[in-house]
């Protein structure tokens, strides 16, 4: 596990070997949550970076008679 240290400005920098592997570049915007006393970074990515996520996904849903 990689430790940072937090500036006077509150500022920290992600190490580069996640960078890279996280596929995270300079000026992307990152969402920020806590969560059980964490505090978690999400990059955010275009919606166009999206297409085909789901791709192959199984789509045929048990449905109740009256749900047609």
């Amino acid at each position: 596990m990689t430790a940072v240290t937090v500036s006077p400005k509150f500022q920290v920098v992600i190490p580069k070997e996640i960078r890279d592997s996280m596929g995270v570049f300079s000026g992307q915007r990152m969402q920020v949550l806590t969560y059980q006393n964490r505090i978690e970074l999400i990059p955010i990515k275009p919606m166009k970076k999206m297409r085909g996520l789901l791709k192959g996904i199984d789509t045929d849903v048990s449905r109740d008679k009256d749900r047609i």
